[in-house]
């Protein structure tokens, strides 16, 4: 988003309001195709390190896309499910989130994820820390712990895995997004950056 902004003199929130509207059309034909799931990358856990700025202009962005983009979710008959350590969230952001999900709960389309918070690192660790807590708790040994049971503690329990990465502007490295769930994912990389991906 940043650099779409910068190619066309732009702030960057103009990149990332761009980035905003252009979630709509993946989400909309995804659902439309009959994806069962999709998940877009929408803040890492990195990106904290950035200006507060452009860190309050993102959540401002993605409350006015919670309000907006609600009646879009409801008509495609789509989930809406967010993956990722909201703790650190705004509670503002946090109730529009669970708002949003508790709204679209019964539709029974598409889950559409949306990584915020995000760490594909952070999510195993989170994962580890849950299973060795409950091995303590029921004298379990740590040889007993198996992959199904880091699986079950994922964001993405009960999801399916990918079978295709979409990554855009170029860049060849998956940027700490999902890293146990694409294991085995086709990566598909595109020039085109977020902005303009249709």
């Amino acid at each position: 988003n940043g650099r779409w902004a910068e190619s066309r003199q732009l702030p960057r929130v103009e990149g990332h309001r761009a980035g905003i509207d252009a979630v709509r059309s993946p989400v909309e034909t995804s659902a439309r195709l009959g994806i069962p799931v999709l998940t877009l990358y929408a803040f890492s856990v990195e990106n904290w390190k950035r200006p507060d700025s452009e860190i309050s202009a993102l959540m401002g962005l993605l409350k006015q896309y919670l309000r907006l983009e609600l009646k879009t979710l409801l008509r495609n008959n789509i989930r809406f499910h967010v993956i990722g350590q909201r703790d650190r969230l705004d509670p503002d952001i946090r109730e529009e989130l669970t708002a949003a999900e508790a709204r679209t709960a019964d539709n029974t389309g598409m889950l559409f994820n949306i990584a915020l918070n995000y760490g594909g690192r952070a999510e195993i660790t989170d994962a580890v820390r849950c299973l060795v807590a409950e091995a303590r708790k029921n004298g379990q040994e740590p040889a007993e712990i198996t992959e199904e049971a880091i699986g079950s503690h994922l964001y993405t329990a009960g999801q399916p895995d990918p079978d295709l990465l979409i990554r855009t502007s170029g860049e060849l490295r998956v940027s700490n997004f999902l890293l146990w769930q694409i294991a085995y994912s086709e990566i598909w990389v595109t020039d085109v950056l977020w902005p303009d991906f249709r």
